[in-house]
């Protein structure tokens, strides 16, 4: 038997039979547990089906999310300080407040990337030709976008809607949210990367 326990209290939020704790951690989101709070740090989550977890305040520092489905989960507050969150589905999720420095990604050619700054995460959406949520990232190797199966750098990206959309209206649409994303990061990259970068 396994245990989900509260990060500030010790109480017990959930407990469950099960192989793993990736496994009753799934038990508890599909029976609808509250499960915010709970003291999830270096957790093997990676490829649960985390869809619409309540994790507000968890503390997941550390944990394995490789994969993990975390679609409309709410994530307010929570610490994924140094949370592995390669090719994690974040659609929908609420990331307000949360604890994302040092994170990590891993873009197409499996390269692991660093999330910096207080607000990593820009998502806007759902946009463009596909309808979807476009998603960056601060890292400590500039900015990158995700949108669909596509995860490059933010430049990768603005010459694929060029060539892709050219003008048409998805064009445009997806031209305006990288201006969006511009801002953002101008004003969040901590300086120290941008004059690192400079």
């Amino acid at each position: 038997t396994f245990e989900i326990k509260n990060r500030w209290d010790g109480k017990v939020l959930f407990s469950a039979g099960g192989k793993t704790l990736r496994d009753v951690v799934q038990q508890a989101v599909q029976s609808g547990a509250d499960l915010g709070g709970a003291d999830l740090s270096g957790a093997d989550l990676g490829s649960a089906n985390l869809s619409g977890a309540n994790l507000r305040d968890a503390n997941l520092r550390g944990a394995n999310l490789r994969g993990a489905y975390l679609s409309d989960a709410d994530l307010s507050g929570a610490n994924l300080r140094g949370a592995y969150l390669s090719d994690a589905n974040l659609r929908g999720a609420n990331l307000r407040g949360a604890n994302l420095r040092g994170a990590y990604l891993s873009d197409a050619d499996g390269k692991n990337l660093t999330l910096v700054g207080s607000r990593p995460v820009f998502m806007l959406g759902p946009i463009g030709s596909r309808c979807d949520y476009l998603t960056s990232y601060l890292t400590d190797a500039g900015v990158h976008v995700r949108a669909g199966c596509f995860f490059d750098t933010l430049e990768a990206f603005r010459a694929a809607v060029v060539a892709e959309h050219s003008d048409n209206n998805h064009g445009r649409e997806y031209m305006a949210a990288i201006a969006m994303i511009d801002a953002h990061a101008s004003i969040w990259t901590p300086s120290a990367i941008v004059a690192e970068a400079a």
